[in-house]
């Protein structure tokens, strides 16, 4: 049988049907898991702690996806005003359940391929900071929010030698999407940074243990978007299905 995977949506105030609140979440994120042998689920905002205990108990595989930035008070609750204004639309209901959900995954010991936010959500549920707005606090950096070009190559990333992605990618220096305001500023314990930027933006990370989890990847561009035009990038999604699958 395919692995199970979780996937989280982003949630809306309002939706097409009756202006409901609503979840949102891109096919692309789906498809990806389809075309590398997984089924996908996606995860109802509405769970209850326990039942997302119980959903990660009974998935394979957790992917956390891209969205919205997180709440301030969650690692840098000192912000100065004129940067916290910098801050775009905020998802809070969805970050108490992500948070949930990494505990969960940690716990019961799941294999989670992390995305965009994602990424960011990982490094601060485990202890670590975000950037909050990248063109305020580093004058000089790469453009890394280019929206309009989401399925292209719009700068490379450096890769670790012997890194996990590096091994996956066979390569290691990549062009990557980018399509983010903010990046993970101190790193959380458990995580190393496996790729960078010229800017020294941090783009990929790995467990710097990777006996505790059966699989983990982080990753601050978005592969779901690059994978079908730029085949090596299949490789994640297909390696994050193969340790859901056990292996």
């Amino acid at each position: 049988m395919a692995p199970l995977i979780l996937v989280t949506p982003c949630q809306q105030a309002a939706g097409t049907e009756f202006a409901d609140a609503s979840i949102s979440l891109s096919n692309r994120y789906t498809q990806a898991i389809n075309d590398a042998g997984g089924m996908p689920l996606v995860l109802p905002v509405t769970a209850t702690r326990a039942q997302i205990a119980e959903l990660v108990r009974r998935a394979d595989g957790v992917l956390l996806t891209g969205g919205e930035d997180i709440e301030l008070k969650h690692y840098a609750p000192n912000t100065p005003p004129e940067l916290a204004a910098k801050l775009g639309e905020v998802e809070p209901e969805r970050d108490v359940l992500e948070f949930a959900l990494v505990d969960e995954v940690f716990r019961q010991r799941k294999p989670i391929l992390c995305i965009c936010r994602g990424h960011q959500m990982l490094n601060v549920a485990l202890g670590g900071t975000l950037i909050v707005d990248i063109p305020s606090q580093l004058p000089g950096a790469l453009a890394h929010k280019q929206v309009e070009r989401k399925f292209e190559l719009v700068h490379d990333v450096s890769l670790v030698p012997g890194s996990q992605l590096a091994r996956l990618l066979g390569a290691t220096q990549t062009g990557t999407n980018s399509t983010h305001h903010q990046a993970v500023g101190r790193v959380a314990e458990p995580l190393r940074v496996t790729g960078t930027t010229t800017d020294g933006i941090i783009e990929t990370m790995e467990l710097k243990d990777p006996s505790r989890l059966p699989f983990l990847q982080s990753v601050q561009f978005h592969p779901e978007r690059l994978y079908d035009r730029y085949p090596h990038f299949a490789e994640l999604f297909r390696a994050f299905i193969r340790a859901s699958a056990g292996q």
